[in-house]
């Protein structure tokens, strides 16, 4: 009697890489998530993260079955000399394993469907989520993001500042290629485009940090476009505010012009002059600094290569690259006094 050929062992090395790699997840998870909105530093993130398990929990009730069944069915039915099972080879069909194979999944797409639908208006970036927000304006730009405190005039580069408990209404668009703003811990990822004003609406439950990106492609120095998203106390921001008027770099035309080339925050320091390591402070001389970006891509003739940021022929020097002069700035329909619940300029 022949006897079966033994099943090749496992190699140490698999064992160990798979070993390795679980151990690697158990340890990273924690602090993945606390830059996810598993850990949610505020109400909109804490809405995605239950909306999340709502979703997970109606996957799981088809997926549980399939899970649990499997090795029980392989198990019961395996092939062995002493089983009394019945072959039948005719049977075909049953009207109540029918009802359940089509049934639930109908059920669990209705419910998903519901639960999307529910979120979907729960989480509309444009509705304010309190009174008296705090009006930043986000500006994409060659790898970094510049954030405009047009009440405060200050702004900032690799640093996105907050009062813990105010409400924030964000003004996003980009004067390079398009892009995407995305605080995981805070809110959900919306895309900005030149010419185009988005909006997204958050708040900081309490003080903590976490990181924000850009999660759109965009060029070489992509992987360096992120920023450290700070949420202080009212008297902390209002510190932070006074010493970015202070020291901060005056933001002028000039500066813009530094700004719109394609660097990232270290080569942008040493362009700029400036020593150290760290986000960049900025005293800000443009007012308008947002409708003016916003208003270079509605004039009705097209923005040339050469003076447009992201295009490989664009030339910071060249008449007309940086944002116009404040005094040539028409303020864009989109300000934030005239807020619309999804609405947007493009």
């Amino acid at each position: 009697m022949s006897r079966a050929p033994a099943e090749p062992p496992i190699p140490a090395r698999a064992v160990l890489a798979l070993a390795g790699l679980a151990a690697a997840v158990l340890i990273a998870g924690p602090a993945l998530a606390s830059e996810s909105f598993l850990s949610p530093l505020g109400e909109i993130a804490a809405r995605q993260r239950h909306h999340f398990t709502i979703a997970t929990l109606i996957i799981l009730l088809p997926i549980l079955p399939v899970l649990v069944l499997t090795p029980v069915i392989m198990w019961r039915y395996r092939r062995r000399q002493s089983s009394g099972r019945v072959y039948s080879p005719d049977w075909e069909f049953n009207r109540w394993l029918e009802m359940a194979m089509w049934g639930v999944p109908i059920l669990v797409v209705i419910a998903l469907a519901w639960a999307l639908i529910v979120a979907t208006q729960r989480l509309n970036p444009y509705d304010p989520v309190g009174p008296d927000p705090l009006r930043i304006d986000v500006i994409g730009l060659d790898w970094k993001w510049l954030f405009v405190y047009p009440d405060e005039e200050v702004a900032s580069v690799g640093e996105f500042v907050v009062p813990a408990g105010r409400p924030i209404a964000l003004r996003i668009t980009t004067d390079t290629v398009m892009q995407s703003f995305f605080i995981p811990a805070l809110a959900g990822q919306i895309y900005a485009m030149p010419g185009m004003r988005t909006e997204l609406n958050l708040i900081a439950d309490e003080p903590g940090e976490t990181r924000g990106q850009n999660s759109q492609y965009s060029g070489d120095g992509f992987p360096h476009q992120r920023f450290t998203v700070r949420a202080l106390p009212q008297e902390g921001f209002d510190a932070w505010v006074e010493a970015a008027k202070t020291a901060g770099t005056p933001l002028g035309e000039a500066t813009y012009t530094t700004l719109s080339r394609p660097s990232i925050l270290t080569d942008l320091r040493t362009d700029l002059g400036l020593s150290g390591a760290g986000p960049i402070h900025f005293a800000l001389e443009i007012g308008d600094l947002f409708d003016c970006v916003m208003a270079r891509y509605h004039r009705g003739t097209p923005v040339t290569p050469d003076i447009q940021p992201g295009s490989p022929a664009f030339r910071a020097g060249e008449p007309g690259a940086s944002a116009p002069q404040a005094e040539h700035c028409i303020p864009h329909p989109g300000t934030h006094a005239s807020h619309h619940a999804g609405k947007h300029d493009g």
